[in-house]
């Protein structure tokens, strides 16, 4: 189960970052579509996730991550990670 703080947090850093309304982003929602992402918009996710939960991220990390339930599951387990911080 994930924290429903940890899901606020993203949820609000997200909002703010790409600017798009808190009340579009939810758990079904696809992710990219949603926030209006392309690729350079990854690059700025990536610094995002760096700088708000501590840890590196790469491309590859994103492939599977289709909506915003599959993004709070992956920040949750490399949060829960031993060694997260890298």
């Amino acid at each position: 189960m994930i924290d429903q703080a940890l899901i606020d947090k993203i949820n609000s850093v997200l909002a703010e970052e790409f600017e798009v309304e808190i009340e579009r982003i939810i758990p079904e929602a696809p992710l990219m579509q949603t926030l209006d992402l392309d690729s350079l918009d990854l690059v700025d996710m990536v610094v995002l996730i760096e700088h708000n939960f501590g840890f590196t991220v790469v491309a590859k990390d994103f492939v599977g991550i289709k909506t915003f339930n599959d993004f709070y599951h992956y920040i949750n387990n490399r949060l829960n990670e031993k060694g997260a911080p890298e």
